[in-house]
C-alpha cells in the first residue's frame, strides 16, 4: 500500500499543480483581458503610431516622452505545455496570449503616464526575457517596454472618452 501512496503523492502533486495553473491562471488571465479592454476604451481615440511624424495640419503645443513596462510571468500549466511544444517542434500558443497582454498592457501603461496627450508618435515596443528557465528552476518571465513621444497639438478639439 505504501508503493501506492508514494506514486499518488509522486504524480498528483505535479497533476495537482498543473490543473491548479490552468484553472487559476486562466482565470487571471480572463480578468486582466477585461481590464485591458475597459481601459482600451478609455484611450480609444489616442492613436499610438508607429510614424515618426503625425500626418495632423495642428501644431505640436507640447512633446514628452512616455514610458509603459510589464513584466509578466508564465503560469505552471503553461510552461508545461511549452514543453511538449519544445519536443515537437512548431507555435507556442500557450504564450501568445501571455505576450498579447504584456504588449497591450505596456502600450496602455504608456498612454497612462502621459494621459492628456491627442497622440502618441513614434512608439515603439521592446521585449525581453529577464529571467529563464533550465530544468525545473527559476521563472520565466517577460518584460515588455513601450515608449514613445506624447505630443499635444494646439487648436484640437478634445472629445475623447474620459
Amino acid at each position: 500500500m505504501s508503493r501506492w501512496v508514494e506514486l499518488l503523492i509522486t504524480l498528483g502533486i505535479p497533476i495537482l499543480l498543473i490543473l491548479l495553473g490552468r484553472f487559476v491562471g486562466g482565470s487571471l488571465e480572463r480578468r486582466h483581458y477585461k481590464s485591458i479592454e475597459q481601459r482600451e476604451t478609455r484611450f480609444r481615440g489616442q492613436p499610438a503610431l508607429s510614424t515618426k511624424q503625425s500626418n495632423t495640419l495642428a501644431s505640436i503645443r507640447r512633446a514628452e516622452l512616455a514610458i509603459g513596462s510589464v513584466v509578466v510571468s508564465v503560469d505552471y500549466f503553461k510552461r508545461f505545455l511549452s514543453g511538449f511544444r519544445m519536443i515537437f517542434g512548431g507555435e507556442i500558443r500557450s504564450y501568445s496570449s501571455l505576450l498579447d497582454r504584456a504588449r497591450r498592457e505596456a502600450v496602455l501603461r504608456m498612454k497612462e503616464s502621459q494621459p492628456d496627450a491627442d497622440a502618441y508618435i513614434n512608439t515603439r515596443l521592446e521585449t525581453s526575457t529577464i529571467s529563464s528557465t533550465s530544468g525545473d528552476e527559476g521563472v520565466g518571465t517577460v518584460e515588455v517596454l513601450a515608449y514613445g513621444t506624447a505630443v499635444v497639438f494646439e487648436n484640437v478639439e478634445r472629445t475623447r472618452l474620459r
